[in-house]
């Protein structure tokens, strides 16, 4: 199943993605809750797709992909506040105090209900489902202090969609990101030192999570600096794809 949200003349509304009619249906009431299918849609290439969920905040797995034997003792876990997430075409503004804004393609797992302290074994109960992510990050900013989670913190350095997928196995599937047409990170979340599973319950060990909330599990090699103009692709197997631009943040020489 895939759940979008999408703007329309009553506001945000989620959506049930039908890709083979190429329709949004919408839905009254709360995905993470109780909803109905309505009889209203939207024809999909004319949808206005928004991130598809407002979460109260985001954690980010780091070092989480590489040689099992470089792994940290615990997983390195940061921030980004609610403020910094957007949707699939919005721009990613960099910011003026940045010279090395990088984009890493990641998949993103959205929780389901509120829950803390999940053992690694139940984790999958209380995962609502998968979107992609771009963890933006000014690299000079975080670097030389290891202030990273005020590196990823500026307004829309999330970006996050295009849908929801509830039915995805996490073990096995492609990571790519593109940009400008280029292939920069192709990887596969087989790679990741902790899986899914193991990400969710060290997180849920540390706070309470909530319905809506989204944790990003790492990002394969290749990351690399944005430029304004440019077009930032996700790609995730299963899901479907996340196109950003780039643009200088306003006020900026």
């Amino acid at each position: 199943m895939l759940i979008a949200r999408i703007d329309t003349d009553r506001g945000p509304r989620p959506a049930l993605v039908d890709p083979d009619a190429q329709l949004a249906r919408l839905l009254d009431g709360d995905p993470f809750g109780e909803y109905h299918l309505t009889r209203e849609s939207v024809p999909l290439p004319q949808a206005r797709l928004l991130a598809p969920v407002l979460p109260s905040k985001v954690l980010v797995a780091g070092r989480n992909y590489g040689d099992p034997a470089t792994a940290t003792p615990d997983l390195v876990i940061n921030l980004k506040p609610s403020t910094a997430v957007v949707g699939p075409g919005e721009p990613v503004l960099l910011p003026a105090e940045s010279s090395e804004v990088r984009f890493e393609g990641e998949l993103a797992v959205v929780i389901g209900r509120r829950c803390r302290d999940v053992p690694e074994a139940d984790a999958d109960r209380v995962v609502f489902g998968y979107t992609c992510a771009n963890d933006v990050t000014a690299w000079d900013i975080g670097q030389p202090g290891g202030h990273w989670t005020k590196a990823k913190s500026f307004d829309t350095f999330c970006p996050l969609g295009p849908w929801i997928r509830t039915d995805l196995d996490p073990a096995d599937v492609a990571v790519r990101t593109v940009v400008d047409g280029e292939l920069r990170q192709d990887g596969s979340t087989k790679e990741m030192i902790r899986g899914v599973a193991a990400v969710v319950a060290r997180c849920s060990a540390l706070m309470t999570l909530l319905p809506g909330d989204v944790i990003l599990t790492g990002t394969p090699a290749g990351s690399g600096a944005l430029h304004p103009g440019d077009t930032v692709e996700v790609h995730i197997d299963g899901i479907g794809s996340l196109a950003n631009p780039v643009l200088a943040h306003p006020g900026t020489a």
